[in-house]
């Protein structure tokens, strides 16, 4: 069988997009003031875990607990995220055609598995592989070898991995043994061998993947 293994966030889903809405919700519903936001649009710009939220405790000296901030946020990520429905048809698409879908991604846990959810992903892959669940983070080779593993195969049965990120999702990728699809809009590492394609939307890189097979 095929696979095809997809990063998250810049890829299947608009994460940049997506977190200034819950940082402005979070902000919101806690009655924070505009200081408070702009450390979270800060500190939050690359990635979010829980440890964030111990640190915003201690800065602005705050009674809640980390668990319940921690909570309140992965929430509001979670009902700001969205995929588009032209990527999700996509991806039906390509499961029909027998491909198997897989998620290799860096970030905590919970908060991924909750925007697979809310987006709809959830449903439509085989398997998920999440760095903060096993402390390994792309470009890692064992995040690739445990996202298809989830998927029932293995690495040796042949891939591809497509991302947004040229040093963990096609580097990664790369040496790990996949063929790889870019994601343009990072700046290109020039040390960095070229991916296999390079386009400008997922849904590009799905009719790859289907014209592989014609």
């Amino acid at each position: 069988m095929r696979f095809a293994l997809f990063d998250l966030d810049g890829t299947l889903v608009d994460r940049g997009a997506a977190y200034p809405r819950a940082v402005a919700g979070f902000v919101h519903e806690h009655g924070y003031g505009p200081e408070i936001e702009q450390w979270l649009l800060t500190e939050l710009a690359d990635r979010a875990d829980r440890s964030d939220f111990d640190r915003l405790r201690t800065v602005f000296s705050l009674n809640e607990s980390t668990d319940n901030l921690w909570r309140a946020y992965v929430d509001r990520m979670a009902a700001s995220v969205h995929c588009r429905p032209v990527v999700l048809a996509a991806l039906e698409e390509l499961k029909r055609a027998g491909w198997s879908l897989g998620i290799a991604t860096n970030g905590a846990g919970d908060i991924q598995r909750a925007k697979l959810t809310a987006s709809g992903l959830s449903d439509l892959v085989d398997g998920v592989a999440v760095s903060g669940d096993i402390e390994i983070r792309k470009p890692d080779r064992r995040l690739f070898e445990l996202a298809a593993m989830r998927c029932g195969l293995s690495l040796a049965d042949g891939g591809w991995m497509i991302g947004d990120n040229p040093a963990t999702d096609i580097g990664g990728g790369r040496q790990a043994g996949l063929r790889t699809i870019w994601l343009r809009g990072r700046p290109w590492p020039k040390e960095l061998p070229a991916a296999h394609h390079t386009v400008d939307d997922v849904t590009d890189a799905v009719a790859i993947l289907l014209n592989e097979m014609e």
